[in-house]
């Protein structure tokens, strides 16, 4: 891990305790606006809903994820933004964000539902 790694963990303090880093691609060092990031411990189940709520971000032209080999659990997640004003670490963040408040809001929907539908346990 380079030290991007402890960059995005200092920003984000809730991927603590995950195993995030940034590859650096030869060449391509200084372009912020297009970076691939691995998320060691991890899987399809975050790395399709990431993916699929970065693309809603007007400010990114592509994001992709693959899992390396099958039997390793880890995906790599390729961002590229509009432009280099919006750098992919952004995007990322704002990706991990929205899919946090997604889920958010589907857990207290469904919680709602479930009391609802829950049978009373008062007697009378």
């Amino acid at each position: 891990p380079s030290s991007a790694s402890s960059t995005l963990l200092a920003r984000d303090p809730s991927l603590i305790g995950r195993k995030l880093f940034r590859l650096t691609d030869p060449g391509a060092a200084d372009d912020e606006s297009c970076q691939t990031f691995v998320f060691e411990g991890e899987g399809h189940t975050l790395g399709n809903p990431l993916r699929w709520i970065i693309m809603q971000n007007p400010k990114v032209v592509f994001c992709g994820y693959s899992l390396p080999h099958p039997s390793e659990q880890k995906f790599h997640l390729r961002i590229q933004t509009v432009d280099k004003k919006y750098s992919a670490s952004e995007a990322l963040f704002q990706g991990l964000r929205d899919l946090r408040d997604t889920y958010k809001h589907i857990k207290s929907v469904f919680s709602e539902e479930m009391n609802r539908a829950a049978p009373s346990t008062s007697s009378g």
